[in-house]
């Protein structure tokens, strides 16, 4: 046998259905599609959520009052006892040195400091929030917290 004869294995071809070429085909008259009805017509769909022309869900219920979803502010959550094990005495805990620990995954999220666990090291705390039990241990531990500025609503 030469290296560069080929051949599909035996069924791998099949011949496609040729419908509505005569009844002995077997597939001829309604073409395999069953006796009259939507899907035995040519371009016989309907739409998703389509509840056979009763009226869908989707517009039974009515669309009423306001979401905040698209408006919300998220947060990466941080505790003190994570930055306790990660930060060496006189660190500065901000986004840059989050992202260097591997702590900050989540980038365009805000960040803020919560009061879980006991600090001993004297940090410099540079983020956007921090609870007020959090800024109490770090000021009480020797170090400091810079909050960044509030953004100012519009008006």
């Amino acid at each position: 046998m030469a290296d560069f004869t080929l051949n599909a294995p035996k069924g791998a071809n099949k011949a496609p259905k040729r419908v509505g070429r005569g009844s002995s085909s077997g597939l001829g008259t309604t073409a395999g599609k069953g006796n009259k009805g939507q899907q035995s017509r040519s371009g016989g769909k309907t739409y998703v959520g389509f509840e056979g022309g009763q009226m869908p869900l989707y517009r039974r219920i009515a669309r009423r009052g306001f979401s905040n979803e698209p408006f919300k502010k998220e947060f990466s959550i941080f505790n003190l006892k994570q930055l306790e094990e990660k930060y060496a005495d006189g660190e500065t805990v901000n986004r840059e040195t989050l992202e260097a620990k591997g702590l900050l995954t989540k980038s365009g999220t805000g960040i803020k400091v919560l009061g879980d666990g006991d600090i001993t090291k004297k940090l410099t705390v540079d983020v956007d929030k921090v609870s007020a039990s959090a800024k109490e241990k770090i000021e009480k531990a020797g170090g400091s917290v810079k909050v960044a500025a509030a953004e100012e609503p519009a008006k």
